[in-house]
């Protein structure tokens, strides 16, 4: 009976977590869409719509996600960075192709940092729209209800989402079922909308009306904007409750309120404005209009977490600067507040509500950023499949060839909203893109740089023959286990003499999401008096000192931070004057080091007891 109590509440649980975005389309998608079809016959309108919302679900977020891009799972997790970190991988014999695949995955990050711009916005604002069923007057309080909400959402983030998580679940859980039973009552009422299960409906639609096909396209797109969180966020509960909750609870919920609304509108087309609310009883409208800004703000707050867990993971695989990341949670290590992170977000969310003022208008904008990460997990899938699960080059073609041409048929489709607001997501992606892809070539740069005044490792004897021993331990932090340490040298230049006991520590970050306890470090004594540790993290970890120092012990090397001197060595970068795109990007990076955290706060070093040695290195 337990695993059974432990698989419902996983299920449960991602409910609350996985599928808040997905879950909250129907607030928006069915109005967006029949909007996009505006001068088309009615009932025509309706069934199109219906038919490609739900051939849509079938095929990219049951078929593609939930059945197959989820078996690319790295060691349980996913999203764009774990499969890119899982792909390259198997492309590490190839490094030209792996410089392609790092720039693809680059953009989709930079992609998928968009959705979680834009879906506290869209969410909450259409859920605050319900207030004007309840009162006409109320229509001018929407955008500042809506501001009140996400700054109080975002405020709280520093606080932890450790309590307030348990009761994500059971609010989604009402809500599907509030989704589901009061579309299935609009469905009995009206039957004939089933129909719309006929791909015919749809294509009838494209075909016979050419000059709002992608519009239309555009808008159904709203109802699969969760997918790609989706499968970002499987790692916090695993393959099976995710696909159950899918399956069993979420699916057939969609599927029944997006039907309900249609019968509904079907019967009143008076009722195309604010669909979902028109469902419910005016006695229990505000009671719903409640629910729905609940399941709005937990949408919010799984795209907000996503974007702290995906900072981290960019900043572990070396595309962001270190940045300042707070544990929130002594029991959930996936919980974590990223400050900078969070105060970005909230002034983007806030000047898309006061831009496009509503959901409507904010759909034109949404879609363009989500489903070009939704492309590109396509191409990295394929990657994957032909490297690691030995598919055959027309298996490929034919499956992932075949979904890729959706995807593509999807951003064709939001990029005709270009000019309504689809701009903006995608030139926020551009500069992001630019951001990470500066910071990727500004280390390597940076590296090449260092190693061009290194000391091999092999020189260490004779160098440490020349100075005077003094009694203590000193840990130098080593970014190259291959060379001594910048800070080794400095120390011996300034001060004339090392420690009797010395200790290079190499923090590695893994291509797995975590590494095992058990193989954390390896402990090696090139020579009497000095060890050279390294220890591994995942890349959904963050690297932390005393973890390295406490596995050391477990091995018989015995380092207690209260009796150690760390040092670490700090890399002024100073740009050569050079003129063009080239010298922009190189003034970014230098801005960009001077202001990332310090290693002694992002290593969790005790800082009392850090001696930072400065080298200056021109680019």
């Amino acid at each position: 009976m337990k695993p059974q109590r432990l698989k419902a509440s996983a299920v449960i649980g991602a409910l609350g977590v996985v599928f808040g975005d997905i879950g909250t389309s129907p607030l928006y998608a069915l109005e967006s869409s029949l909007q996009a079809a505006n001068g088309m016959p009615q009932a025509e309108a309706l069934l199109g719509v219906l038919s490609l919302m739900f051939w849509s679900l079938l095929l990219v977020v049951t078929l593609k996600y939930v059945v197959l891009i989820m078996r690319a799972d790295n060691d349980g997790e996913g999203g764009i960075l774990s499969l890119f970190a899982l792909v390259q991988r198997r492309l590490s014999q190839a490094p030209r192709w792996s410089r392609w695949v790092a720039a693809l995955a680059v953009l989709g990050a930079a992609l998928f940092y968009c959705d979680a711009l834009i879906t506290p916005a869209i969410s909450v604002l259409g859920a605050v729209e319900g207030l004007e069923l309840l009162s006409p007057a109320a229509h001018r309080a929407v955008v500042p209800v809506t501001l009140v909400i996400i700054v109080v959402l975002f405020v709280i983030q520093q606080h932890g989402t450790e309590r307030v998580g348990r009761l994500f679940g059971p609010i989604m859980v009402l809500w599907f079922g509030t989704l589901a039973v009061t579309g299935a009552g609009a469905i009995l009422h009206n039957p004939i909308v089933l129909r719309a299960v006929s791909p015919a409906y749809g294509l009838s639609l494209l075909v016979a009306h050419p000059p709002v096909a992608l519009a239309v396209l555009g808008a159904v797109f709203l109802t699969l904007t969760g997918a790609e969180a989706l499968y970002a966020d499987m790692g916090h509960f695993g393959k099976a409750p995710v696909r159950v909750a899918w399956c069993l609870g979420v699916w057939p919920a969609l599927l029944l309120s997006y039907f309900g609304q249609g019968a509904l509108v079907l019967h009143d087309p008076a009722a195309a404005h604010l669909p979902l609310f028109a469902l419910v009883s005016p006695a229990a409208l505000p009671w719903f209009v409640i629910l729905a800004t609940a399941a709005a703000v937990i949408a919010s707050q799984a795209t907000i977490s996503g974007a702290f867990s995906i900072t981290r993971q960019a900043i572990q695989l070396d595309m962001l600067p270190r940045l300042r990341i707070l544990q929130t949670s002594a029991r959930e290590h996936g919980q974590i507040y990223v400050p900078v992170v969070n105060w970005f977000v909230l002034a983007a969310v806030c000047v898309f509500v006061l831009g496009f003022r509503s959901s409507g208008a904010l759909g034109a904008a949404y879609g363009a950023a989500v489903a070009g990460t939704m492309g590109i997990t396509t191409l990295l899938g394929a990657l994957l499949a032909r490297s690691q699960w030995g598919w055959r080059t027309w298996h490929i073609a034919l499956v992932f060839g075949t979904l890729f041409v959706v995807d593509l048929v999807y951003l064709l489709a939001n990029l005709a909203k270009f000019a309504e607001g689809a701009w903006v997501p995608l030139l926020l992606a551009m500069v992001m893109f630019s951001v990470f892809m500066t910071w990727r070539s500004g280390r390597r740069l940076l590296r090449t740089a260092l190693r061009s005044f290194a000391v091999p490792i092999a020189e260490l004897p004779r160098i440490l023959a020349t100075v005077q021993r003094v009694p203590g331990t000193a840990v130098f932090l080593a970014s190259d286990a291959q060379f001594v340490p910048s800070a080794l040298l400095r120390n011996m230049e300034h001060n004339h003499v090392a420690h009797e006991r010395i200790v290079l520590l190499n923090l590695e970050i893994a291509r797995s999401p975590r590494q095992d306890p058990a193989d954390r470090v390896r402990i090696e004594q090139p020579q009497p008096g000095v060890y050279a540790v390294t220890a591994r993290f995942g890349f959904m970890e963050t690297p932390d000192v005393n973890e390295a120092l406490k596995q050391c012990r477990a091995r018989g090397l015995k380092l207690f931070a209260q009796d150690c001197s760390f040092f670490l060595g700090w890399h002024l970068v100073l740009p050569r004057p050079r003129s063009g795109y080239e010298g922009l990007r190189r003034r970014l990076f230098a801005w960009m080091q001077r202001r990332s955290t310090q290693a002694s706060e992002f290593f969790r070093m005790p800082e009392r007891r850090v001696v930072v040695l400065a080298t200056q290195v021109e680019l």
